[in-house]
């Protein structure tokens, strides 16, 4: 174990957990908790929006899988996730902040009614269980590489959920904002000097390159068949569109200043998102070159430990302590945006419902409260889950809120005649076809025929346009039979 490395690792735990311990002196309300009060300058923006998306997956999943299928495997993530920020900022932030909401589904509430936020809300939630459960696999097998297997996975998810999780239930979104600041810096010149060094380890960027070249890693579109060409747009879709209903995405979008700010820190953080995504895949990628084809094994086989091992075996100390800096960086901006998000969710969209005379004193407290409810129950999840591969759990994540959420949030603000009833239909259409193409219920052949979450999502449009026109045309029919019998229409 190297103790020096260690040390280093819980100074910058620490540092954070005092930032959370100074923004928790400057909460007074639950929009300071939630949303920062609505006061963030657009550097703050782009870095909190930035940090969020650049998490675990990012660091060692995306990589991983890049080396093994080249750009097609990895359109879901980063290109998908990045892609969502940008349409966030082009066609929903400017609406949305004009709304002055606290959550997204305060927006369902409002045009919809509360049925349709209650259910949205609970999608919203139950999808932050594979992205959290994510992060946490990933702080555990941090931990476990740091002292070199003296802790154990499982001791070092909880461990590490502990230190993200005093920081956040004191400073609330303030807090998240503040260290995703420090902690993005950290991350992008961590791995910028790591590339650096990385590529004079392979001798030269041109060798990993023409390695990447010679694997026709570049390749991005897939064979031209149907069945593979909708599994494509299938997983591009997933997060490019399933992550747009989310609240920690409108988090963001709210928290800004200004809607100028809320716009184009969505955007600049999704452009930022996708080129930076390509760091880590050119150091994994310099793995490769280095270590040859122990590298690529380890990706096969136990892809999440490539870059962690490439470091601790070929790197100096300095090189160690920027790649884990950068990393838990990633790790723990990720895992605190989505600790917050889906319990101030909770207790404005459900608690709220059930007990509507909550003052804010007794709401912000039942945040915090949530926080670490919901935090205990990821965490149990995760170690369950344990075994299951980073990118897995992300990928799957989004599905729910792509068939039952998307479409009512952009029916509803981009098309007038959208109704309650379309809404209902939508979701329950949406997430009724999403099921079907589950193997255990309509078995393999219909799973591997066509993407599910695909078939959802049009399924979810269809009851919406289906939902919203079909009483207005059976009303028109009801008045139009009456005027020829000449009969006054009830």
């Amino acid at each position: 174990m190297n103790y020096t490395l260690v040390a280093f690792v819980v100074l910058y735990l620490l540092g954070t957990l005092a930032i959370g311990v100074w923004a928790g002196t400057r909460i007074h309300n639950t929009t300071d908790f939630a949303i920062a009060g609505r006061r963030l300058p657009l550097v703050m923006v782009i870095t909190t929006t930035f940090a969020t998306w650049f998490g675990a997956e990012t660091v060692m999943g995306i990589p991983a899988k890049f080396v093994q299928g080249g750009l097609n495997a990895i359109v879901e993530d980063p290109f998908g996730a990045g892609t969502c920020l940008i349409l966030v900022g082009l066609f929903f932030a400017t609406k949305l902040y004009r709304q002055n909401l606290l959550t997204i589904g305060d927006f369902y509430r409002r045009r919809f009614g509360r049925g349709i936020e209650v259910f949205c809300s609970m999608a919203i939630i139950l999808s932050y269980l594979g992205w959290v459960a994510a992060q946490i696999t990933a702080l555990g097998l941090v931990f476990s590489v740091l002292t070199n297997g003296a802790m154990s996975e499982t001791t070092g998810m909880i461990v590490g959920t502990l230190a993200v999780l005093v920081y956040v239930v004191i400073g609330g979104f303030l807090a998240v904002a503040w260290t995703d600041f420090i902690q993005m810096i950290v991350l992008v010149v961590g791995l910028a000097v790591i590339a650096v060094f990385s590529a004079e380890l392979a001798g030269g960027a041109d060798k990993v390159m023409a390695m990447a070249s010679s694997k026709e890693l570049w390749t991005f579109l897939p064979p031209p068949s149907f069945t593979d060409i909708a599994f494509f747009i299938g997983a591009g879709l997933t997060m490019m569109l399933g992550s747009i209903p989310q609240q920690d995405v409108f988090q963001r979008v709210m928290s800004a200043r200004d809607e100028k700010t809320a716009r184009n820190g969505a955007v600049i953080g999704g452009v930022s998102y996708i080129l930076f995504a390509f760091v880590p895949m050119f150091i994994v990628a310099s793995a490769v070159v280095v270590m040859g084809d122990s590298a690529l094994e380890l990706a096969k086989n136990d892809y999440q430990r490539v870059l962690p091992t490439f470091v601790l075996t070929k790197m100096p100390l300095v090189m160690q302590i920027l790649f884990f800096g950068a990393l838990l960086s990633a790790i723990k901006s990720t895992s605190s945006a989505t600790l917050l998000a889906p319990s101030t969710s909770f207790v404005e969209n459900i608690l709220k419902n059930l007990r509507p005379r909550m003052t804010d004193r007794q709401q912000l407290f039942a945040m915090r409260a949530t926080i670490v409810a919901f935090t205990g129950l990821v965490l149990a999840y995760a170690i369950a889950m344990k075994g299951t591969s980073i990118y897995d759990l992300v990928s799957t994540a989004y599905q729910v809120t792509l068939v039952g959420a998307f479409v009512p949030l952009v029916m509803g603000l981009y098309w007038k005649r959208a109704t309650t009833q379309g809404a209902v239909f939508s979701v329950a259409a949406g997430i009724a076809v999403w099921i079907l193409f589950f193997p255990q219920v309509g078995g393999e052949a219909l799973s591997k025929a066509f993407p599910g979450q695909l078939a959802g999502l049009i399924a979810a449009f269809a009851g919406m346009v289906v939902g919203s026109l079909a009483p207005q045309k059976l009303r028109n029919r009801h008045e139009a039979v009456h005027h020829v019998a000449g009969m006054p229409a009830q």
